[in-house]
């Protein structure tokens, strides 16, 4: 199983509109995709966030990098594209790549 982990910082002031998008739109459009089986989101307790600001993960599994990679290819940039021009300079994201063993 592929892990594909995103996490986002996102500013204090944008909080509940972010996390009101994100369980909305842009992960019900990334598991649209089909290249995905679930999906989890976690908010950061530990260590505590830059002072106002929240940070969440998002986790998409799927079951080989085939799928992944096909995601990134077709699907990826328009929905990064859509998120970064909704909340501008009000977040940072990092991805990582993980394998469940």
């Amino acid at each position: 199983m592929i892990i594909y982990s995103v996490t986002v910082s996102v500013e204090a002031d944008i909080r509940e509109e972010w996390l009101s998008w994100m369980q909305e739109f842009h992960i019900p459009e990334v598991m649209a995709s089909g290249y995905f089986k679930e999906n989890h989101i976690q908010e950061l307790l530990e260590p505590e966030p830059q002072k106002g600001t929240f940070t969440f993960n998002i986790q998409y599994l799927c079951e080989s990098m085939e799928d992944y990679h096909l995601y990134m290819q077709n699907e990826a940039k328009v929905l990064q594209e859509i998120h970064t021009q909704k909340f501008s300079d009000k977040f940072v994201a990092f991805r990582t790549l993980l394998k469940r063993l």
